[in-house]
Formats: structure tokens, sequence, C-alpha cells
């Protein structure tokens, strides 16, 4: 029993178990700081794959300035079904409230040639208060 009690972390320190010194105390905080974004990542890309659905922060987008149109198309092309493809394409940028983001992303696939159109959602962190305040006052809330 006196090598249990020396050997076991469950049974506490008056029974022979020594307490844990500030270095391991501050070791075991470091190394899970350290390794948070890694467990969370592993985390969410888990719940991801068990519910299907989408983990924010996976994907970016990429605003590019082109010369012209030729460097934009050069940049642009992409596979789609195992063939190369270019495209030309208008950005359409439509302003809203995020609750109405599915709402628009189901009217856009039920119009849009694509078999899967690109609908993205930024969410605006800034902007002309003026400007915020008008689209609060004339989009309706759900």
């Amino acid at each position: 029993m006196e090598w249990l009690s020396q050997r076991c972390p469950l049974l506490p320190a008056a029974q022979g178990c020594p307490r844990p010194g500030r270095g391991t105390l501050l070791l075991v905080v470091t190394l899970s700081l350290l390794m948070y974004p890694v467990l969370r990542s592993l985390a969410l890309q888990l719940h991801s794959a068990i519910t299907g659905s989408y983990v924010s922060g996976t994907h970016s987008i990429a605003f590019i300035n082109c010369l012209n149109e030729q460097i934009a198309k050069d940049i642009a092309r992409y596979f789609w079904k195992g063939q190369l493809e270019e495209s030309t394409e208008i950005l359409l940028i439509v302003k809203t409230r995020t609750s109405k983001i599915g709402e628009l992303s189901n009217y856009v696939r039920s119009i849009h040639p694509f078999e899967i159109p690109e609908i993205i959602s930024l969410p605006i962190d800034q902007g002309n208060p003026l400007y915020l305040k008008w689209i609060e006052e004339n989009v309706p809330r759900d």
C-alpha cells in the first residue's frame, strides 16, 4: 500500500503523493495553450465530419487586383468535372442582414445557371455608420 500511495496521483499529498510544483503547473498550462489551436482545429474538423456542417474559417477569399481581363482569366482558371475551365464572371456584392443569407442563397441557387454557384458570405465588421444604418432601416427583419 505504501508503494501505491507514493505513485498514485489520485491520492492526496497527505497520503504520500507529492503535489506538482509551480514548474510542472506552468509547463502544463503552456502546453495546453500551445496545443489549443491544434486541438480546436481537430475538434472542429471532427464536428464537421460528423454533422456535415461547415467549419468557419476553413476557407478564405483573396481579393486580387489585375491589370487587365486577360491576367484575370489566367489567374481564374479552375477545374470542373476533370476539365480545365476558364470563364468571365461578374462579381455581384449584395449587402444584407446576416439572418437573410440563407434565404438569399436559396434564391440565387434557384435561378443561377451553374450547378454549384459561388455564394460566399462575409460579416461586416466596420463601415460607414450612416450606410450601415441605412441597411438596418431598409432590409426587413426575419
